[in-house]
């Protein structure tokens, strides 16, 4: 009788490099664009349309330009709470995940290469490119988180999403590197600084589009499992298993007490991550080329958090893990509050801390996320994870721009997002992760 070796490790194996090519490619969006650059580019060239005290017009609104990325991101994840549930049914019902996954990547880098045409008289143009590509890359997320239990054992998936965001900070920071390099010495190769930040948020689009290639031809497509029986056309269908779903949520009370916690810290870290930039240059008074700096030093400390984190969780668990963070969270804006103005290495050492809590805390939580969900529906609940997950926070953001409005500072904005830490800690203390196990039929 002859016997045969079990390849699927190594199916599972190759099919994780090329899903870690994914973080590698979005990350190009996540820092140059979301991160380092279009806040303050977007704050600067609006102050100069209308003036450093004017105020932007829209709808009867009178919004100050230092506010106009908070509200942006706003509306893109007011727009993603719509959107982001429908792809996750879609998907569910679908094999084509890696198909939807570049066709969301690629309608969101062409979309952000438009930032390029970002000026003074074309700031709505601006706004409009960044909402579609910030609504594309959230989308593209559902579908790339809901692939990591299809290529995944449940032993594997700590390692493999911790080493997915290590690929993500390694990618973002290399490119991150060049453009700091750009503006920083704009002058010495003939740039103007804002020609420089535009070239810079070009080659983010680019970096994201070009990458996602590995993914795509990389992932086999994987046959839908215990997806919900509903008749009628694919939106029909979907439309149909969400509702399933929704009603269904009461039979994963873990799951939705773990949503609601990663509703809170996650919109603090997302907060903190989109602000960042617009705090050092507008309230520390650092030039734009200092502050990609610190964010070159983010970048590269999170390769080392995110894999140290791996590491921790496999020792005390996923769950502790998290938690250390969110403390680690809290101590970053109690700190921010009081950094001195101009202060550069204070200043690089808030980044350093940074890094080493923000890769491991989404990596974690995005691997023990699918712990709590039942097979089937991994996109469809990852679209509700990732209605409130990163770069498409709307209760931060919210709270940031409405306090810098009412004070006119920074930091006070930034420190009120502690309550976010706060209640989202409180909220995954009380998880029982052996319950949601059970319920979700995964232990």
């Amino acid at each position: 009788m002859s016997t045969f070796a079990d390849l699927r490790p190594l199916e599972r194996a190759r099919e994780q490099r090329a899903w870690y090519f994914y973080d590698w490619a979005n990350s190009a969006f996540a820092t140059t664009v979301l991160g380092a650059l279009f806040a303050p580019y977007l704050i600067a060239v609006a102050e100069d349309a209308v003036g450093e005290h004017g105020r932007l017009h829209l709808l009867g609104l009178a919004i100050a330009p230092g506010a106009l990325p908070s509200y942006t991101i706003t509306v893109s994840t007011l727009l993603g709470a719509v959107l982001y549930p429908l792809v996750g049914a879609v998907a569910d019902r679908s094999a084509r995940k890696p198909g939807m996954l570049a066709g969301y990547a690629w309608l969101g880098s062409g979309s952000a290469a438009l930032l390029f045409f970002l000026t003074r008289d074309t700031v709505w143009l601006g706004v409009v490119a960044f909402l579609v590509a910030n609504l594309s890359f959230g989308a593209s997320i559902v579908i790339n988180d809901a692939i990591l239990p299809l290529i995944s054992e449940e032993h594997e998936r700590d390692r493999a999403s911790s080493t997915g965001w290590a690929y993500g900070y390694a990618g973002g920071g290399l490119l991150l590197a060049i453009n700091f390099a750009m503006v920083k010495f704009h002058d010495g190769i003939g740039l103007t600084e804002s020609m420089a930040v535009r070239l810079s948020l070009l080659s983010a689009a680019a970096w994201w589009a070009a990458f996602t290639l590995i993914p795509w031809r990389g992932i086999r497509r994987h046959a839908p499992v215990d997806v919900e029986r509903v008749e009628g056309g694919v939106l029909h269908r979907s439309f149909g298993q969400l509702a399933h779903t929704l009603r269904d949520l009461r039979n994963y009370p873990v799951a939705v007490t773990f949503l609601v916690a990663y509703l809170f810290f996650n919109d603090g870290i997302q907060t903190v991550v989109a602000s960042a930039s617009t705090f050092g240059v507008e309230e520390l008074g650092f030039a734009t080329g200092d502050v990609l700096l610190a964010y070159l030093v983010v970048q590269f400390v999170a390769v080392g958090g995110a894999i140290g984190f791996g590491r921790l969780a496999a020792r005390v668990g996923a769950k502790r893990t998290v938690l250390t963070g969110i403390g680690g969270w809290i101590v970053i804006v109690t700190v921010a509050l009081v950094v001195p103005d101009r202060n550069f290495p204070a200043f690089l050492a808030l980044a350093a801390a940074i890094g080493i809590v923000l890769g491991g805390t989404q990596a974690l939580a995005r691997s023990y996320f699918t712990l709590l969900i039942p097979r089937g529906k991994e996109a469809e609940y990852f679209s509700f994870y990732h209605a409130m997950d990163r770069g498409t926070s709307w209760l931060g953001t919210l709270t940031f721009g409405l306090v810098y409005q009412l004070t006119g500072s920074y930091r006070p904005a930034i420190f009120a997002l502690i309550v976010f830490f706060v209640v989202g800690g409180a909220l995954l203390a009380r998880v029982d992760t052996a319950r949601g196990m059970r319920d979700a039929g995964t232990v």
